[in-house]
């Protein structure tokens, strides 16, 4: 029986990885949101930032939304270094254009960077075997 609770396929990365979880808020105004989802479409989103994504080591990247509330998973290989790679984010080319250019949709100090506006949560339950 089908229901309306949408679920997402998870991708096989045939390698054992690890998982990043982070969150951010977006400013309450439905327009600036609509925008927001619009830039990170498969056709709006820079081409750039795809590419710096995957250059740093990062093999999938979700982002999820309810309401204001960003929900970010991040699959990496088990020796990738978070900050390591987010330093090195942020000199690519178009990587801080971007982060500025989001910061107008978002609820964070301008000039930042993406790892100091997506913030780390605790994984608080994991359902063991």
């Amino acid at each position: 029986m089908e229901t309306s609770i949408k679920s997402y396929a998870a991708k096989e990365h045939h390698q054992p990885v690890k998982r990043y979880c982070r969150t951010l808020d977006l400013r309450d105004d439905p327009k600036l949101i609509a925008e927001y989802r619009r830039r990170h479409s498969q056709a709006e989103i820079w081409p750039e930032v795809i590419a710096g994504i995957r250059e740093v080591g990062i093999l999938e990247m979700e982002i999820y939304i309810l309401d204001t509330r960003l929900f970010m998973i991040v699959e990496t290989a088990l020796d990738f270094d978070w900050d390591t790679a987010m330093e090195r984010l942020a000199t690519l080319p178009r990587q801080q254009e971007w982060e500025d250019y989001m910061a107008i949709f978002q609820l964070v100090t301008p000039g930042s960077t993406s790892a100091q506006k997506w913030q780390p949560m605790e994984r608080m339950f994991h359902l063991y075997e």
